[in-house]
């Protein structure tokens, strides 16, 4: 990244985050993560507020401890890390934590109740983007929208667009300098459209709805399959880790594949499955729907797809037989 831009999308992002009375961040993620550390660690620097560093959730105790002793603060969490800390922090109240930032994946929409509750005196932002935006293209607040999709307006000094394959698309002045491809570093220009490497489209006031990310969104047998659509279904009765990653079924065609953890009752499944049954034609259901002790992770909290795939100690609760 650019030093000088980047410190522009700070500034930014403290006017837009509403971060003036926010006295302290604590750091949930690794400060590798662009997110967290654009967010976090250089608004640390440039408006000279106390950066605390954690073991997030692999030190649950300790963890309780620093944000029930900080003052004024802010944190910065993936939605991946909710059903964790709705495992150790299911009655607890944070009342110091005063801003609370989303990014890196689905927007936990349908556990605001539960959010609220934890931080209820927190702001709450959905924040969007990718590594080449340094690391923002839009925000917006948890109450302007029912939406988990709709990520909300450009910020100042972005432009979006959808390409014709439906891809977001967008030119920044707080973009990346460029990237390593084929082990040759480049530069990005002023004037290139970037990719986000996400499907999405536009609505008439400028917000932005994403569709997923461009190898969740694809065809089987003709069907259209958009796995966070699908996910947000899941979500709406189970409380727990829940992904959905890719495998061929029998025919070879392109399908899905539920893991959720930790291991949920039968009612659980089969309420699973009439969601699935009452919303979406058979060629969107999962191909099997499995259950493990515990979703890897990536260091940066997201979910490890790779890993998920291979996984060996999987219980299988439900399989599709055509």
């Amino acid at each position: 990244g650019n030093k000088k831009r980047s410190e522009q999308l700070v500034r930014t992002l403290h006017e837009l985050q509403e971060s003036e009375s926010v006295q302290e961040t604590l750091v949930l993620l690794p400060l590798t993560y662009s997110f967290a550390f654009v967010n976090q660690w250089l608004w640390a620097k440039v408006f000279n507020r106390k950066l605390t560093l954690t073991e997030g959730l692999s030190n649950p105790k300790m963890l309780a401890q620093a944000l029930e002793d900080s003052n004024q603060s802010m944190i910065c969490m993936v939605g991946a890390q909710i059903p964790i800390f709705r495992q150790y922090f299911r009655n607890h109240q944070f009342e110091q934590v005063i801003r609370l930032h989303f990014a890196g994946g689905p927007f936990p929409q349908n556990d605001l109740e539960f959010i609220r509750q934890t931080f209820p005196h927190a702001q709450i932002f959905n924040n969007y983007g990718c590594a080449e935006a340094m690391p923002r293209l839009t925000i917006r607040k948890a109450q302007d929208s029912s939406e988990a999709h709709q990520v909300g307006q450009a910020l100042p000094g972005v432009q979006l667009r959808i390409s014709e394959g439906g891809n977001v698309e967008f030119q920044s002045i707080y973009r990346a300098e460029g990237q390593i491809a084929n082990g040759m570093f480049e530069a990005f220009t002023d004037d290139q459209w970037l990719a986000s490497g996400d499907k999405g489209e536009l609505d008439l006031d400028g917000n932005l709805r994403l569709h997923g990310r461009a190898n969740q969104v694809f065809k089987r047998y003709g069907e259209k399959i958009s796995l966070p659509q699908l996910l947000r279904t899941v979500k709406e009765v189970w409380e727990g880790q829940a992904l959905f990653y890719k495998e061929a079924d029998p025919q070879g065609e392109q399908g899905h594949v539920l893991l959720l953890s930790p291991e949920p009752d039968q009612a659980l499944i089969t309420s699973i499955l009439r969601r699935f049954r009452a919303s979406y034609p058979r060629t969107h259901w999962p191909l099997r729907i499995e259950s493990t002790p515990s979703i890897p992770l990536l260091n940066n909290g997201k979910e490890d797809l790779q890993a998920a795939a291979k996984l060996e100690n999987t219980t299988t609760h439900w399989a599709q037989r055509i």
